[in-house]
């Protein structure tokens, strides 16, 4: 998994409450087991019309957001469905935070298992950086794990909590087989003894 320390760049808004996670990733795309190339289709039916066509209006399709690094969303975001497909895809994107009032739980655990920081702020801080990030490609804001801050395009600084053990692994890009392969000694040993205490087995 890939570490996650610092970012800085654009930050796409998204003012929608209960953004599920169908919208964020449709059930037709669900068949993969790949992490990758789902970026594509990350919030598709808002992204394309029924011709497969971008839809302008749409944040994701205007040109200053396009390589957005950062969303700033709406209130119990990731509500829906269980699957594990929509960070996939919000990852494959390029986005590597999400920031936004809540999450729905299952969606919250799963971001941080895929490298991704989901962060949550009470509504008022979200609304300030909101208002930044409409402000377009010229705004970037930055992100840094570390010292659990975000700042503005404007150097205004907001602080969050983060649990440290999720702390940890994000920042040593550690997913549930990384942190795994940190015991592989012990595991290792642990068998050794095994086998020759009851060879049998």
């Amino acid at each position: 998994m890939d570490k996650f320390t610092k970012i800085t760049g654009v930050a796409a808004p998204l003012p929608l409450i209960n953004v599920d996670t169908d919208m964020i990733i449709p059930k037709q795309f669900l068949k993969t087991i790949k992490r990758s190339g789902l970026g594509v289709n990350l919030f598709d039916e808002m992204r394309y019309d029924s011709d497969g066509k971008e839809i302008p209006d749409f944040v994701l399709n205007q040109p200053a957001y396009r390589a957005a690094e950062i969303l700033v969303a709406g209130d119990n975001f990731g509500c829906g469905s269980s699957r594990e497909h929509a960070p996939w895809a919000i990852k494959d994107f390029g986005i590597r935070c999400v920031i936004a009032p809540s999450f729905a739980d299952i969606f919250f655990n799963n971001c941080f298992k895929n490298g991704i920081l989901p962060i949550v702020l009470p509504q008022e801080q979200v609304d300030i950086l909101m208002k930044d990030a409409e402000k377009g490609q010229n705004a970037r804001m930055t992100v840094d794990l570390e010292d659990q801050s975000i700042t503005t395009s404007d150097g205004e600084v907001f602080s969050f909590e983060v649990d440290p053990f999720r702390k940890h692994c994000l920042l040593n890009g550690l997913d549930d087989i990384g942190l795994t392969l940190e015991k592989a000694a012990a595991i290792d040993s642990f068998e050794n003894e095994a086998s020759a205490a009851r060879p049998w087995v």
